[in-house]
């Protein structure tokens, strides 16, 4: 396949290093610093050709990364997170060009199987009114939004069986690659669910996972139905 890079960080590199050793082609790598990401068009003539794009940027350029490849024909996978207020104006616009996008508050395929945990958890404990949930995150120093993404995700999927305000408590510290935990406490004891990632090998696997499954797809997936599709049913 022959990909585009849009960001070149750290979880740029690793997908870069994941792809190239996998027999991908890398097309093009667009960080900030290309002039072609200011305006949507230049983007877009820049994206065209390729098989699929991968998005590890910044919240606030997802809109127009979305925008440009849908222009391009080319599919996406959105790796950044950090833009859940844009939702619904991304939906418009893969909509409106007959677009392509996967996009995951996660992309490890641990993470997702660990939401399909705790919304059972956060059902069964939803009957005992002795327990409170509560959310916990630790991340790298580096990453920007607070609280993550997946724990968002994750307290969307407890507040569907648990109907009071739950808690999360972010630290940002160090190289922590991602810990998110779980809990429900009493006065007689705690519960605990926690998914702890050694790396971000797993992110970058996942995301080229998805590569291959959105091609050929039209509309937009989150990545967890991605996941549904190779889980035992």
């Amino acid at each position: 396949m022959k990909l585009a890079l849009i960001g070149h960080g750290a979880m740029g590199k690793l997908v870069e290093s994941q792809a190239r050793a996998a027999g991908d082609e890398i097309g093009s790598i667009l960080t900030s610093r290309d002039s072609a990401l200011s305006v949507v068009d230049e983007l877009a003539a820049s994206l065209k050709g390729h098989d699929v794009a991968i998005d590890f940027s910044v919240g606030n350029a997802v809109a127009r990364n979305v925008e440009a490849c849908a222009r391009a024909g080319v599919p996406l996978v959105e790796g950044t997170t950090g833009w859940k207020d844009d939702e619904a104006e991304v939906r418009r616009i893969v909509a409106e060009h007959d677009g392509s996008l996967v996009y995951g508050a996660n992309f490890s395929i641990g993470v997702n199987v660990f939401y399909k945990m705790v919304a059972p958890a956060a059902k069964l404990m939803a009957q005992l009114d002795q327990y409170e949930a509560f959310l916990e995150e630790q991340h790298h120093s580096r990453k920007r939004d607070v609280p993550s993404g997946t724990a968002l995700k994750l307290r969307e999927l407890m507040a569907q069986h648990i109907k009071v305000d739950i808690p999360i408590t972010s630290t940002r510290a160090g190289h922590i690659p991602g810990t998110h935990r779980v809990g429900f406490d009493s006065a007689a004891d705690q519960i605990t669910l926690t998914h702890t990632a050694r790396s971000r090998a797993g992110f970058a696997a996942g995301a080229l996972f998805a590569t291959r499954w959105i091609v050929g797809r039209k509309g937009v997936f989150e990545f967890s139905e991605v996941i549904d599709e190779i889980l035992p049913k």
